[in-house]
């Protein structure tokens, strides 16, 4: 039992982190990408019909395409790395400090790449018949490129609270699997891990997912365009109350149980295979 506890606490390389992160992410954001259209505009203040319904479903993908891999691979990298300096120096019982730790410094990083993609992703999604490149020159015209980082807070302040909840549950999950079963959990039951762990995050943070996409929706020059994450769902609670901050749960859920077993199987077979290798 020994030896699959310390199997699981050996660290992970840089390049390998970097490399499966960026697979996981784009495997992810490719093939889900729908789900987060349907999503974002049941979420945008125009409604669902008017930011586009079912149509052009696939608007945005440039965007994201561009940001998955390299956001992934920096969060996965900061996670390994900064779960490897605090493991070792805490007792198991406050394992999931270190994984929560890891979790919350790997999205900072990570949004850095992330936001900017997101918010020309977002407008592209309830915008007709422009495209991601339009959206991008659009909005350096008009806001330079502070605009980009429009709800940068916001992103970082609902992906961080997920991360909070999803990973330590994702580890404690294989965990306990590995303990029962007496043997390193393997890819797909990390990835039955990680989509338990992911719908459960979701639901949680879905009001701060709805603020987020209120905010880079914003009109410029408007109060919710200055990004106060606060004031966002003081608005969406005066419109739609409790209805309109659990706007796109049920999409949002399926996409992230899905996508939690797409995303965290992909980088452990990744990283399976890429240790092997070595």
């Amino acid at each position: 039992m020994e030896d699959v506890i310390e199997c699981q606490k050996e660290n992970t390389p840089f390049g390998i982190s970097f490399v499966a992160g960026a697979v996981a992410g784009l495997a992810v954001d490719v093939s889900l990408f729908p789900f987060d259209t349907i999503k974002t505009r049941l979420q945008s203040s125009q409604g669902f019909l008017k930011s586009g319904g079912c149509r052009g479903i696939y608007s945005g993908l440039a965007s994201v395409t561009v940001a998955s891999a390299p956001a992934a691979g920096l969060f996965f990298c900061t996670y390994e790395l900064t779960k490897a300096a605090l493991t070792g120096k805490l007792i198991n019982n406050l394992e999931p400090v270190a994984h929560m730790t890891a979790a919350s410094l790997g999205e900072v990083v990570a949004c850095v790449v992330r936001v900017p993609c997101e918010v020309v992703k977002q407008r592209t999604q309830v915008t007709r018949c422009q495209s991601s490149l339009s959206i991008l020159k659009k909005t350096l015209q008009t806001e330079g490129p502070r605009g980009l980082y429009r709800g940068y807070f916001s992103t970082v302040l609902r992906e961080v609270p997920f991360s909070l909840i999803q990973f330590p549950l994702w580890e404690f999950f294989k965990k306990r699997w590995s303990v029962y079963q007496m043997l390193n959990v393997t890819p797909w039951q990390s990835a039955i891990c990680g989509s338990a762990a992911g719908s459960m995050a979701a639901v949680v943070t879905t009001p701060l997912d709805v603020a987020k996409t209120r905010i880079m929706l914003a009109n410029t020059g408007t109060s919710l365009a200055r990004g106060s994450i606060f004031l966002s769902l003081k608005v969406i609670w005066h419109e739609k109350g409790i209805k309109g901050l659990f706007a796109g749960v049920v999409p949002r859920t399926l996409w992230i149980a899905i996508g939690g077993a797409i995303f965290l199987g992909a980088y452990d077979k990744t990283k399976d295979v890429l240790t092997r290798q070595r």
